[in-house]
């Protein structure tokens, strides 16, 4: 993410007015000359760093030319020949996925054909936007496969700061190449191009479409093109948008504008001393630090944010049990609503006194989940919930020991069916006391005075 865009001082900022983020490079004019943003390159060195690929002594801008409304220069500058990233590799779910290369190049704009009745227009905002295009190897052997190599690439991208990962908003967009070969060929097939696939769910429905579509053809005797393809979501289908084009066809040559660019060890040092934990180091640490299992550890991980907010929580409450209910509660109310925790009422502030009430008695679990609602949809801190709603977890003994004789006392018949050997009937005395305290009874301390009473 760098504050100006790749060759103009022009702001890099979603979600502004049509048009109000465009400079003179950016459109194009006679005269203007582009100046390379250094910020996007320690972009890219990172991506290059945490992938463990070649970073380009030497990276040198082409010139990309063919004709589109978005593009007002009539190019797009990019790299072909000479990329600032090459060979590097993920780990997916213990297999290796080699990236081929990740060069620098500039968005165009965005032309928008539905704003208005039988008119397009377009908006140059994004015109001349920093892009990181990772290209990978024809590693990737099933739809299922793409995502969690996309989710993998999210990830790196998210934690180091490249980029804020918002498909919806464009940070981060798939183009999907899907080809089908017989187990037997020593070729692949002939690629069809899925553009711009915004969500990691339609990357997988588009994927899945397009190998049917592919089997189906070839299997009627027909042949695949080589095309661009565009997938529809409503109807869920991918559809032809053009032939695909060939290097050739955009006379591609050296941007005459930019000078190659050298990049020195040094700066690839000073990138690297200043890059911040990648996924798998945190995961490490957090194991260590904090004592948590592999998974635990890789769930709180698994997303940068998390990862910093449970951080922050474990400041002030217990990183064990902190743990338990982010991945568990936490994260079902997230899934729930679709969103993340910096979009929600739970703050590290709020969550953090939740745990402390929970870790010191004055309410239990079940109680706790009622105030966890409850601050998802007020915000409210909970040490206000509990007070203002009576929720303090009852944990004298002599009032609860009360509470169980009576239970007893007006359940004689299950007590000595439960002393004849019916032992499951002991969570029916549990369930009762904490009936008759509306869920507000300690239940280690229930369980210790229920068995002392039921063994007179």
């Amino acid at each position: 993410m760098t504050k100006t865009k790749l060759f103009s001082p022009a702001k890099n900022k979603f979600g502004e007015d049509a048009n109000t983020l465009v400079d003179v490079i950016d459109m194009g004019l006679p005269g203007v000359l582009p100046v390379l943003n250094e910020g996007a390159m320690k972009q890219g060195i990172k991506f290059g760093l945490a992938t463990s690929a070649k970073i380009a002594k030497t990276m040198i801008f082409d010139r990309k030319n063919y004709f589109y409304p978005d593009l007002p220069k009539g190019y797009q500058i990019t790299q072909l020949h000479f990329p600032i990233v090459k060979d590097g590799v993920v780990e997916v779910n213990g297999k290796e996925i080699r990236i081929h290369q990740a060069h620098l190049e500039e968005d165009a704009g965005k032309s928008m054909h539905d704003k208005y009745d039988n008119k397009s227009v377009i908006d140059l905002n994004r015109s001349g936007v920093p892009l990181l295009e990772i290209v990978s190897e024809p590693d990737i052997r099933s739809a299922a496969e793409a995502v969690d190599y996309l989710k993998k690439i999210h990830q790196i991208i998210t934690y180091l700061d490249i980029s804020d990962g918002n498909m919806s908003q464009g940070s981060m967009r798939c183009d999907a190449n899907v080809s089908i070969m017989k187990p037997e060929a020593e070729e692949y097939g002939t690629r069809a191009e899925i553009k711009n696939i915004n969500s990691f769910k339609f990357v997988e429905k588009a994927i899945n479409f397009e190998i049917k579509r592919q089997i189906k053809l070839l299997e009627d005797g027909g042949l695949v093109e080589q095309e661009t393809r565009l997938y529809d979501s409503v109807k869920d289908e991918t559809r032809s948008m053009r032939t695909k084009e060939f290097a050739n066809d955009y006379r591609y040559f050296p941007c005459p504008d930019l000078v190659p660019t050298n990049i020195s060890s040094e700066l690839i040092e000073e990138v690297k001393k200043n890059m911040d934990e990648l996924p798998e180091e945190k995961e490490a640490r957090f194991r260590s630090e904090y004592n948590l299992g592999d998974y635990e550890a890789q769930v709180l991980c698994a997303e940068k944010i998390t990862a910093n907010f449970y951080e922050e929580v474990c400041k002030a409450t217990d990183p064990i049990l902190s743990a338990k209910w982010i991945i568990g509660e936490v994260n079902a109310l997230l899934n729930k609503n679709d969103v993340s925790i910096d979009e929600s009422n739970i703050n590290s502030k709020n969550f953090s006194n939740l745990i402390l009430k929970i870790k010191d008695g004055t309410i239990s679990g079940k109680i706790a989940k009622e105030v966890l609602e409850e601050m998802w949809e007020e915000g409210l801190d909970p040490i206000e919930i509990i007070k203002s709603k009576g929720l303090e977890q009852i944990s004298d003994e002599s009032e609860l020991e009360a509470i169980a004789q009576t239970v007893i006392d007006n359940n004689s018949s299950q007590v000595e069916a439960y002393k004849s050997g019916k032992d499951k009937l002991f969570g029916f005395f549990v369930g009762q006391v904490m009936k008759e305290t509306q869920g507000k009874a300690n239940p280690g301390a229930v369980n210790e005075i229920l068995k002392k009473l039921l063994a007179d």
